[in-house]
């Protein structure tokens, strides 16, 4: 990254570093997208015990996930400050902090998802389906969170091509892998959505391996030597990471377990309910996408330019950020109005999963708006390390308005399943609002620019 002097050359730059962000993320998404649609092709029971099994997994997942990212403000921040020499030294102790994580959520995963999941008022189809999915996708979790490391570090430098290239590598192999674990094709064996969960886990390794031999041996990242000069555990680097990643970590933790509450409460619903309600999930993620990546690209961009001093540039970016999240919003609100039934049959062959999809998808279109501002927010106000606030305002937003009011219309009245739906929208809209006052308050106190 370099600096920039016009608004013409800031939008160069944001483009340079949100595009490769973004088709990243829009493939991860198809990961989910293709385990999801092609375990629905071979049932429903495996649609839904995909549901129930990622409700679980992906909380922890992104959660934990996003306690290591905190690497990428640490980073972006000491390529600002021109402190590269450092930069070697953090992400080494991310990667050891990742592994420590990973060894955690199996030991916990292990010993407690088999009584969550006894627990549970499932059909026996499904519930086994939920069980040997999260059993496969444990294989993973060790270089999932590792290449998690790796691609912050990738992407705090402005490399986000590489991040991109790495991931559209992975998309094929998923879904190839999911054509002969889920399917059984070329004499594999025939595991329906479980299948899923071993096509993830390999896919992880792979990932992983290639993310390691490029920053190893590809120019300009074998310039940091990061496995060239192994160190052991800092408990003060962990520290720095902690302080900044657990708040980043809680954020995303208090969002995804939102929703995935919402799918075990419908537990109590029949198979079809859980189905289309995960489906329409699915692909409202997938829209989520679109203000996620400029997320990510403004905490590189804030954060690179406040590490500098260069203040008033780090608020240009943000609004210029925040104003394209909300011009992809309506973009997708569009899509949603007018192809709900089209996106609906990507899902699912069975008539009445598909009507129930594309009610659903209605409610999406005002998760759209809130997304808009509320992300792009939270990665400016990351990229000035101004990260506990957005964690308060997440449990409250969520846990403490959205998914109340979601339990009360869902129980009270007549909506049923579309109340939970309501809440969420609530939650977001009260959040949205919330973090756009944070992140002026925070701009006015650095003022608009420390040097030039």
């Amino acid at each position: 990254m370099k600096q920039t002097h016009s608004l013409g050359q800031k939008f160069k730059q944001f483009f340079v570093i949100l595009l490769p962000i973004l088709v990243t993320q829009l493939s991860l998404s198809a990961m989910a997208f293709f385990d999801s649609n092609m375990s629905g092709k071979f049932g429903s029971s495996d649609l839904a015990g995909v549901a129930i099994a990622t409700s679980l997994w992906i909380p922890v997942q992104t959660g934990l996930s996003g306690i290591l990212i905190g690497i990428t403000p640490i980073v972006s921040q000491l390529m600002g400050a021109r402190q590269e020499s450092k930069v070697a030294y953090q992400v080494l102790q991310a990667l050891w902090f990742s592994v420590l994580l990973a060894l955690l959520v199996l030991g916990v995963g292990y010993a407690c998802v088999p009584v969550i999941l006894e627990h549970m008022p499932l059909e026996p189809a499904v519930k086994e389906v939920a069980g040997g999915y999260l059993t496969a996708i444990s294989a993973g979790i060790i270089p999932l969170f590792a290449y998690t490391v790796l691609r912050s570090f990738l992407d705090a430098l402005g490399q986000t091509r590489i991040s991109m290239a790495i991931t559209l590598i992975s998309l094929p192999v998923n879904v190839g892998l999911n054509a002969l674990f889920i399917f059984g094709l070329a004499g594999f064996p025939r595991l329906g959505g479980v299948g899923a969960g071993v096509s993830s886990a390999i896919t992880y390794w792979v990932v992983f391996i290639i993310a390691v031999a490029i920053i190893h041996w590809m120019h300009p990242f074998s310039d940091f030597m990061i496995f060239r000069r192994l160190r052991g555990v800092s408990l003060k680097a962990w520290k720095e990471l902690t302080k900044i990643g657990v708040p980043i970590g809680f954020s995303i933790f208090f969002e995804t377990a939102v929703f995935a509450a919402v799918t075990l409460l419908m537990s109590s619903y029949d198979t079809t309910t859980i189905a289309a309600h995960q489906a329409a999930l699915n692909f409202a993620t997938t829209l989520y996408m679109l203000p996620l990546s400029i997320c990510l690209s403004l905490t590189i961009l804030v954060g690179f330019e406040a590490g500098s001093g260069r203040m008033k540039d780090a608020r240009l970016y943000a609004k210029l950020g925040i104003g394209f999240a909300l011009l992809l919003s309506l973009l997708a609100a569009v899509i949603l109005f007018t192809a709900g039934k089209q996106v609906a049959g990507l899902y699912s062959n069975e008539p009445a999963v598909v009507q129930l999809i594309s009610q659903f998808l209605l409610f999406a279109v005002f998760f759209q708006i809130s997304d808009a501002i509320a992300t792009p927010t939270q990665g400016a106000l990351r990229g000035y390390k101004d990260v506990n606030v957005a964690f308060m305002l997440a449990f409250l937003s969520y846990w403490v308005i959205g998914l109340p009011v979601g339990y009360v219309m869902a129980s009270y009245t007549s909506l049923g399943a579309f109340g939970y739906w309501i809440g969420l929208i609530t939650g977001l809209a009260v959040g949205a609002v919330l973090l756009l006052r944070r992140l002026i308050k925070v701009q006015r106190r650095y003022g608009p620019a420390a040097r030039s």
